[in-house]
């Protein structure tokens, strides 16, 4: 193995360590595979498209859900209707949650989605407890102003 290169080119200093906030490869680059196989396919992809389209119409089964995912690609996420009431106080979120808990108890969501739900609540739960800490705050700084 060869010597490390250091200077302003390599991103490395003296000792050939990379510097903070150096992340690597320039933002954007691509791999050198990646490069290859766009030139190779270059101009190509009418005639590729135009012969997956031949082989779904003819019955390959693999042409065919090729051709389908990029007409309708697979949903990731589907949108959720669920009333959650109107957060304004900590005592809001135990309320919140016990609609995402009976909601999923009765199968109008998922595990996954009440548990996205919950984490937003929670959210809300530490944006009101922050709230909560500013005006705490600014009081005792107001107080403490009076003295």
């Amino acid at each position: 193995m060869g010597a490390r290169k250091s200077g302003p080119d390599t991103g490395r200093d003296s000792k050939g360590r990379f510097g903070p906030g150096n992340a690597g490869k320039p933002r954007g680059s691509r791999h050198r595979t990646t490069q290859a196989v766009e030139a190779l396919l270059d101009g190509e992809a009418e005639a590729l498209t135009r012969k997956a389209v031949a082989l779904a119409m003819e019955g390959d089964t693999t042409a065919l859900r090729l051709c389908l995912e990029r007409i309708a690609p697979p949903r990731r996420e589907a949108p959720v209707t669920v009333e959650i009431p109107t957060i304004e106080t900590a005592g809001d979120l135990p309320k919140a949650i016990a609609v995402l808990l009976q909601a999923a108890g009765r199968g109008d969501l998922t595990p996954g989605e009440a548990g996205r739900l919950a984490a937003l609540v929670g959210e809300a739960g530490k944006a009101l407890e922050l709230h909560d800490i500013e005006a705490r705050l600014q009081r005792l700084e107001g107080q403490q102003a009076q003295r």
